[in-house]
């Protein structure tokens, strides 16, 4: 579903990937740790384009992401067509970013009713049943003001799901809420894993990581450094630089 080969990226002078290389299967939760500023929150941005590439190449489901080629040149997609391809990808961000002035129920349905034209008896009836989901059937009409944290982010996890998806992103969608509130919102996401959604996730949550992933890679300054089973990285880690974090986080 999603394979990663040599990907760079350059803010400026300074290069954030440097050559990352990856693939996380269909059905397949791959957790992605690491130190601040290792280019974790970079990488998620560059799979749904977000954030160009400067070099190596970005899949999505086999298609190239952001670019087209033709011959040994790649070409950048036009805005219209980059959306159209974004539409198969949900993100979750740290920060909710729901739209404040409408409520729970009209942030799940506006994308499906003005992007995909979508019917709007069918576009509410998968709302409520994705409220639900979330265990939020009685905050339809809460407005985001009224919710916690929480529960913003588990309107949030709704509204992507709203589009149906191929594959969701996650990026540290637990480290902008208080301790008490982070269990709900994980357990929305174990929900998601065991009906076999593609799951990449940037996380800190090193007990989700060691229960729900299939797949955890460590990246470091910009490079995955280490990638396996939970078992292999966070239980017995190959590399001094994974043994080093792994035992101040752990």
């Amino acid at each position: 579903m999603v394979s990663a080969e040599g990907v760079r990226k350059r803010f400026g002078g300074h290069e954030v990937l440097r050559g990352i290389d990856l693939r996380v299967a269909p059905g397949e939760v791959c957790c992605l740790l690491g130190p601040s500023g290792s280019g974790k929150s970079t990488f998620l941005r560059c799979v749904n384009h977000l954030e160009t590439v400067d070099g190596g190449s970005l899949r999505v489901d086999g298609a190239l992401v952001g670019y087209v080629q033709r011959g040994d040149r790649l070409f950048e997609l036009r805005p219209r067509e980059v959306a159209a391809r974004r539409r198969e990808i949900g993100m979750v961000f740290q920060r909710f970013n729901l739209f404040p002035h409408l409520t729970a129920l009209q942030n799940i349905t506006e994308a499906p009713l003005r992007v995909l034209r979508e019917p709007a008896n069918e576009v509410r009836e998968r709302a409520l049943a994705l409220l639900e989901r979330v265990g939020l059937a009685d905050k339809a009409a809460a407005f985001p003001a009224q919710l916690s944290g929480g529960q913003q982010q588990r309107v949030a996890i709704a509204r992507a799901l709203a589009m149906r998806p191929k594959l969701m992103l996650f990026d540290e969608p637990t480290s902008a809420l208080d301790p008490e509130l982070v269990g709900d919102v994980l357990e929305v996401m174990r929900g998601l894993a065991a009906d076999g959604m593609t799951m990449l996730v940037v996380t800190h949550e090193m007990g989700f990581a060691r229960e729900v992933a299939d797949t955890v890679a460590f990246l470091d300054d910009g490079v995955v450094v280490e990638a396996g089973s939970p078992s292999e990285v966070l239980g017995n880690p190959r590399h001094e630089r994974t043994r080093a974090f792994l035992s101040k986080v752990l």
